[in-house]
């Protein structure tokens, strides 16, 4: 797989997710089983929106990103991995979250294989 493949999916998967979060948030995450009000509401539209803005910055890096890129992704999928199985441990929401948890292992697995295995990003 190539670095340019990894960085596409990140901004689809992070863009769709984000887009969710901030159109329908309480729809959004009652597919998981949860249900929000108030601040809620809002905290999962700012979360949105910092997705929104990673898939940005994933698109239109994906040709050439620089080792920082990808390093501060990894970084960040790496510590949504951490939150995604906590939050199976701690026993909120359906058994949906499990997807979450692939997701981010998932990208985590390639942003760390390009951060810090493979030298040559193609």
């Amino acid at each position: 797989m190539k670095l340019n493949t990894v960085m596409m999916v990140t901004a689809i998967v992070a863009f769709v997710f984000g887009l969710g979060f901030i159109i329908a948030p309480v729809q959004t995450l009652g597919l998981y089983g949860n249900t929000i009000e108030g601040t809620g509401v809002f905290m999962t539209r700012y979360f949105g929106s910092a997705l929104i803005g990673l898939a940005f910055v994933a698109w239109l890096t994906r040709n050439a990103p620089s080792r920082g890129v990808v390093l501060g992704f990894f970084v960040t999928t790496v510590l949504g991995l951490v939150v995604a199985l906590y939050d199976i441990f701690a026993g909120t929401g359906n058994a949906l979250r499990w997807i979450n948890v692939v997701i981010y292992l998932l990208l985590a697995a390639g942003f760390g294989y390009f951060g810090f295995i493979k030298t040559s990003q193609s």
